[in-house]
């Protein structure tokens, strides 16, 4: 399909470091950083479906993967057309 963006929404704001603190999410990773982050465990349960999804498009040839939190007005939006966004943007390197 050639696609430029692959977004998964869901009810989480993105990826933390620390799931239980809001303040640690992060914006922008790579896949190398992916890896780390599910060794340590910071990854786990109900997000590494998540993660493993935009892993899969990026590494199928998607430029940029995207975990949002859907139940934010214009969520899609406010991450694809500002430049801080609003969740988690997942990069090949």
């Amino acid at each position: 399909m050639k696609a430029e963006k692959f977004v998964v929404v869901s009810d989480t704001h993105g990826i933390r470091t620390d799931p239980q603190d809001p303040g640690s999410l992060v914006r922008h990773l790579t896949v190398s950083q992916i890896d780390e982050l599910v060794k340590s465990g910071a990854i786990s349960s109900g997000m590494l479906p998540k993660v493993e999804a935009c892993v899969t498009a990026l590494k199928a040839g998607v430029n940029k993967t995207h975990i949002i939190d859907g139940r934010i007005p214009h969520a899609l939006l406010l991450e694809i057309y500002t430049e801080a966004g609003i969740g988690t943007e997942i990069v090949r390197s």
